[in-house]
């Protein structure tokens, strides 16, 4: 009898165990379906909305240099006190690849320019810091303008001198 009681009391247990642990799964369901909500909301709005501003960053962030070295240049320079040479070797930095295709498909206008304007020079003017400086702000205003009436012309955005050499 005393098993018969055991057995009759947990019948009932089981019974009233069931609502419960229906209770406890539907409500664990519910906890996983809004915290998978929650974590995909999170994800499109937070995460998402940095993805623009991240890659603006990126096509904002600077690009590297584009140089293009020149062949070295010899001219005769203005002398009073007899002939006086220089030698220089130059690269010029441009703003992209596409400057650079241009640069080469005019390079003979290019050469002439720069042998015109340095053969212009006195020694005494290119010699020192200022005169140099100077210099290179004159290639760059003379390679700005355009090679042909209405052609392209070229962003050289500074003349770095590779070499520089007056005898």
């Amino acid at each position: 009898m005393a098993t018969a009681a055991k057995g009759a009391s947990k019948k009932p247990e089981t019974d009233s165990e069931k609502p419960k642990s229906k209770l406890l799964l539907i409500v664990l369901i519910v906890v996983a379906v809004l915290g998978a909500g929650g974590a995909a909301a999170w994800y499109f709005l937070i995460f998402k909305a940095d993805a623009p501003a991240h890659e603006a960053a990126q096509a904002s962030a600077p690009k590297p240099p584009v140089f293009l070295p020149m062949e070295t240049f010899t001219v005769n320079l203005q002398a009073e006190d007899g002939e006086r040479f220089l030698q220089t070797g130059l690269t010029l930095q441009v703003a992209s690849q596409e400057q650079v295709d241009v640069i080469k498909l005019y390079m003979p206008h290019v050469r002439s320019r720069l042998l015109l304007l340095l053969s212009s020079k006195k020694a005494s003017d290119i010699l020192s810091i200022e005169g140099k400086n100077k210099l290179a702000q004159e290639i760059i205003d003379t390679l700005k303008q355009p090679f042909t009436p209405g052609g392209p012309s070229v962003n050289v955005m500074s003349v770095l001198f590779t070499s520089f050499v007056v005898q």
